[in-house]
């Protein structure tokens, strides 16, 4: 890269063999356009997961990139769980060990009493 062109490095899926990779060089701002392209909109999520946010290099990726961009990792809080809030209830900072989505308490009950079943639903007589 310098002051006024981009230059890296291409996988051409329409061509096998080895004139697949290519180097592709554009002006700075379409670059930045092209790359801008990719970054959702606030609210929406990804869902596949690859390069440099695939599962087996994300941690090292992440802290790499932080590095050379010579920012500071976001505070976490240290608590595993939040106070219940007046909004709802009281959601965990860990995630689903299954689909990493947040985890809320929907019910808390001890040891010595059952969890609170729903009520049946009672029966309307439409006719």
């Amino acid at each position: 890269a310098d002051a006024d062109s981009v230059t890296f490095r291409v996988k051409d899926y329409r061509i096998d063999g080895p004139g697949r990779h290519k180097t592709m060089a554009l002006k700075a701002h379409e670059f930045i356009r092209r790359f801008l392209i990719h970054i959702l909109p606030k609210g929406q999520h990804r869902i596949r997961h690859y390069g440099l946010f695939a599962n087996g290099s994300r941690v090292a990726n992440i802290a790499r990139i932080r590095d050379l961009l010579a920012v500071q990792a976001p505070v976490t809080d240290t608590d595993t769980d939040t106070a219940d809030t007046a909004d709802g209830p009281r959601v965990l900072a860990l995630p689903c060990p299954c689909c990493g989505g947040r985890l809320i308490i929907i019910e808390a009950f001890g040891p010595e009493a059952p969890p609170q079943q729903r009520p049946e639903p009672e029966g309307i007589d439409s006719s």
